[in-house]
This record gives C-alpha cells, sequence and structure tokens, in this order.
C-alpha cells in the first residue's frame, strides 16, 4: 500500500463489511475496476475474515486492508439471550467491538489516503455495513459512492420522520427542498436515515471533529445553504427485469443487473478451479472435476429422468450480526440438523427426487450427516464425512461441505432450495440458470426475495421455517413438514413455473452486472 508520503496515484476504496454475500460482491467490483483502470490504485477494506480474498485480489492488483472486527458476533450455543444480563453483556461486548472497529476505519482511511489533500479523481465506495465510510469521506473530502447487491436490508422507524422534523426543522426544510440531482430527503428516507442518529452523531463529533449531522455547519449546527451536497450515487447489484425501481427512491439509484463473482473465487478445491479456468468458456457448464469430486460429478451426471435439486442454506448458525449500529439475532435456525435431515429422508421416501446439499461447513449439520452416515453403514463402508462429501438415503441424497460456483452447478439441477440468499449468490444463480426455486426465508430481505420469486413467478410460494426445519423430532412434524416441501417442490417443477425460469434467464442473460457497475464509477468520475 502507498504510503501517505509517497502517494502518485489516485486511491479508489471500497469498504464493505458483513458476511461473503455483502463484501465479496464489492471486492468483484473493486477487481474489475482496478483491471481497467490502471492507474488506480485500489484498495479493499473489510473484515480480516474475508482474508482468503487476498490472493484473488492481489492477482488483480488490489491491495486488501485488513479490520479485525467479526463480520458476526457469535453467542454460545446454551446461552439466554432473554436473560437480562445476558444481553446486558452482549450489548456491552459489541459496544467495545463497533469502538474498535470505527478506531481501524479511521485508521485505515487515514493510511490510504494520507493527510495531505486528496487527489483529483479519489473515491470511496461503500455498502450499508460500512456507514463509516461516508463520514470519512466527508473528513477526507473524496467522493462517496453506495454500492449494495440487495435493497436496502434496514427500513427507518416510522417515528423517524416525525422526530427529525421536531429536532432539525431547518434541516428537513432544506432536504424537501433541494434542487434536482442534489442530497434531498428521498436519499435520507432510503438508506441515510442511520446517519442522523446520535450513535453516530457521537462519534463525527467527539472522533472526528465534524459536525454531529452531515449537511450541516459544525459551529451552528445550520444546513449548508451555501454548498448543497450532490445526491451521492446508489448502484445496486441486480436486475431491472426483477425488482423495478419505485418513484419515491432517490433519482440517483441504479440498478446495474447482478454481481456475479468470478468463477476461479468460487471454488473451494484449488484443482477444481485449475480444471475450471482451463476450460473453454462454452464448456464451463460441463467442466469435470478433480479426481478428489468424482462422486459429486457422477451424481450431477446420472443417468435419471430428473436431475438432482440443490439445497443450501449458508446463514444458518446461531449468530449475531453487526450491522451499522444494529444488532440482529439468528435464532438458531438449524439448532436441530437431525430434524431437517429426517425431513429431506421423508421427502425421498415419498417422491422420485433426489437432493444435493451443500452444508457451507456448519459443523452440527456435518455432525448430523456423519452420525446419519455411521448408522447407515457397515463398519467397513464407514468414512469421515469430509470435503470429497458422502451420500446418504439410499444414494438419494449427496452431502457436499465444499463450495463450487452455482453457476456451475444450477444448470445440471431441477431446481434449487434455499434461503433467498443475497442476490449476488443462490437467488440470482438461480435466476440465471433458469431453474426453479423453493425458498425459505429466515431474516431480513430473504423475506422479500422470496415474495418477489414467488411473485414474478420462478418459485412456490414461500416456505415457513418449521417446514424446512421443524422445531421437533415427533413423527408429526416431520410428517407435516416433509408433505409441505413435497408440495412446494411439485408446484415449483410444473411446467408454467419451469417455463416462466427460462424465460426470466433468457432476459437477464444479457446483462452483465460488474461491468455495468464499472462504467457508472468511471461517468461517476468522468474517466473517459
Amino acid at each position: 500500500m502507498e504510503s501517505e508520503t509517497q502517494r502518485t496515484k489516485p486511491v479508489a476504496a471500497f469498504m464493505a463489511f458483513g458476511t461473503n454475500g455483502d463484501v465479496y460482491p464489492l471486492a468483484a467490483i473493486a477487481a474489475a475496476f482496478a483491471c481497467d483502470q490502471k492507474q488506480y490504485h485500489v484498495v479493499l477494506i473489510t473484515h480480516s475474515a474475508h482474508e482468503n480474498l487476498k490472493s484473488h485480489l492481489a492477482g488483480k492488483c488490489v491491495s486488501f486492508c485488513p479490520i479485525s472486527s467479526p463480520p458476526v458476533l457469535s453467542v454460545p450455543q446454551n446461552q439466554d439471550t432473554t436473560d437480562l444480563l445476558e444481553v446486558t453483556t452482549l450489548q456491552q461486548r459489541k459496544t467495545e467491538i463497533t469502538n474498535e472497529h470505527r478506531k481501524e476505519c479511521y485508521s485505515a482511511a487515514e493510511r490510504v489516503f494520507g493527510n495531505g489533500p486528496s487527489m483529483e479523481g479519489d473515491f470511496i465506495v461503500i455498502n450499508f455495513f460500512a456507514l463509516e465510510g461516508w463520514s470519512l469521506a466527508e473528513l477526507f473530502r473524496v467522493r462517496c459512492i453506495v454500492a449494495a447487491p440487495y435493497v436496502v436490508p434496514y427500513s427507518a422507524p416510522s417515528s423517524f420522520e416525525h422526530r427529525f422534523i421536531k429536532e432539525f426543522p431547518l434541516l428537513y426544510k432544506y432536504l424537501q427542498e433541494a434542487p434536482i440531482n442534489k442530497v434531498c430527503w428521498k436519499d435520507v428516507n432510503h438508506w441515510m436515515w442511520p446517519l442522523f442518529t446520535e450513535n453516530w452523531g457521537l462519534w463525527r463529533s467527539e472522533k472526528l471533529n465534524l459536525s454531529p449531522c452531515p449537511f450541516t455547519d459544525p459551529v451552528t449546527g445550520l444546513p449548508t445553504w451555501h454548498e448543497r451536497a450532490s445526491s451521492p450515487k446508489l448502484l445496486y447489484g441486480f436486475s431491472k427485469e426483477i425488482v423495478e425501481c419505485p418513484d419515491y427512491w432517490p433519482s440517483n439509484v441504479h440498478c446495474c443487473g447482478f454481481w456475479f463473482l468470478p468463477i476461479e473465487w468460487q471454488f473451494s478445491c484449488k484443482e477444481c478451479g485449475e480444471i475450471s479456468a482451463s476450460s473453454p468458456r462454452n464448456l464451463k457448464t460441463n467442466a469435470k472435476m478433480c479426481l478428489a469430486h468424482v462422486e459429486l460429478q457422477a451424481f450431477l451426471e446420472a443417468p435419471v429422468s430428473i436431475p438432482p435439486i440443490f439445497i443450501g442454506l449458508s446463514s444458518v448458525a446461531r449468530q449475531v450480526l453487526l450491522p451499522c449500529a444494529f444488532v440482529y439475532l439468528f435464532m438458531g435456525f438449524l439448532e436441530n440438523p437431525r430434524a431437517f435431515l429426517l425431513v429431506l429422508k421423508r421427502v425421498l421416501e415419498t417422491t422420485s427426487y433426489r437432493f444435493i446439499l451443500f452444508t457451507a461447513g456448519y459443523e452440527p449439520l456435518n455432525a448430523a450427516i456423519q452420525v446419519f452416515a455411521m448408522e447407515t453403514s457397515s463398519f467397513s463402508n464407514q468414512r469421515q464425512f469430509s470435503e470429497d462429501g458422502i451420500t446418504l438415503f439410499g444414494g438419494l441424497l449427496f452431502c457436499f461441505s465444499g463450495m463450487i460456483p452455482y453457476n456451475l452447478l444450477f444448470p445440471r439441477c431441477a431446481a434449487a432450495i434455499h434461503h433467498g440468499g443475497r442476490t449476488s449468490g443462490s437467488t440470482a444463480a438461480a435466476l440465471s440458470a433458469g431453474i426453479p426455486q423453493i425458498i425459505c426465508p429466515f431474516i431480513l430481505d430473504q423475506f422479500y426475495w422470496a415474495e418477489r420469486m414467488f411473485w414474478i413467478g420462478v418459485a412456490s410460494e414461500p416456505l415457513k421455517r418449521k417446514h424446512l426445519v421443524p422445531d421437533n423430532v415427533n413423527d408429526m412434524s416431520i410428517k407435516e413438514a416433509a408433505e409441505l416441501q413435497s408440495g412446494a417442490i411439485r408446484c415449483a417443477l410444473s411446467p408454467k413455473v419451469k417455463a416462466r425460469a427460462v424465460q426470466i434467464a433468457e432476459r437477464i442473460s444479457i446483462e452483465d452486472g460488474v461491468s455495468e457497475a464499472v462504467k457508472i464509477l468511471k461517468e461517476e468520475m468522468w474517466l473517459f
């Protein structure tokens, strides 16, 4: 990374926090921008937990700047989060992590942009979980652009506008009367509202010496009538064919198309990745795998009437997310992996389907799979469940703890059962592959995407959590969940839904979301 005394290149800083689905799409844009604009010093600022991106980014001349805060704050399985003392302790821990996180973000921005004046062309791109970047851009006097692979996942409280008018009447007038293309109330209401809360105000005033509220004078507290900021550019990583931009969104919102990752980033097996990279582009969907994964290859290519159905739930652990200033609880969605597997077993016993299950390395689920394997295999055939995969239930369920690109896997599947993951992942890949979807949402925007896929006709009606992961292991619960899951699959595999999925895939096939995002960044920074 260039030191502040030697900086000769403009900087494009990409600051993204959260889980893989939040961070990886912005990393892909950073890599594409660096390849296109070699005069820039490009850097990704993110959690150190995403360090596996470092080697991929280095090959594209993108520096990796780690921040020590965790993407998620884990809660012990036996912890009672309703206990007041436990909640207080958790909140204290979150506050400590947040304070250290912001301190490290400031230090990173200082290293990247330096103490001297900003250079023409400097800018920072942030996702919704990196709102620190907005204030840091103001501090270092560089352009700030927002990029997110999904619709803003948090909404302003219903009382926010009323409280804003009461506390900041002149600022509200300033925003409501904003000229075209200047920051306005639509920007605040759509995504900027957390920046006007006390949590961010104290950090801005006490640590950054900025005014507590954006767009106000730090001395008088009055709106900066003499210097109106432009409406910030907001890039969304999904297709306009899937989500229409309503009139109440800010005018500077752009839907780029889905931000798919480079294929070589998506293999957990290096050898499989190398084989795919060496395959001709037109043969990649039928690319072979390495010798360690011949069983997976054989399962996908078995000569049966119906291809396997994919199942993947990558956000299922008991976790606490740390987006902006909020805490979200993942309430142990796969607290009973055995019940989940029993439902799949019952579905397989009563239908002609086959399943391929990606466990995402979730240890409780992997352990339950291993137990089933030991219960149903002779001693001589027992082996450890590893990334190579293992079959259960008479060879009808293939369990895989590794990762291969969805855009290579899904064209070989009849349908995809998933949680409505962020649009650079399972949802977008299934749309691109033209296969039906069965979605069981758990949190946040997953409910939106589940309803949206049903609404546009490429998915069955969303499943409830208890129909995929029942709370009890009793036969009644297992039977009910299996019947409803089987019904959802039948609906998804109907000719009408299959035809609609193919139709949507054809419409979005001409889009290149990452290239479109790079194009918009170049236009915004006058790079022609």
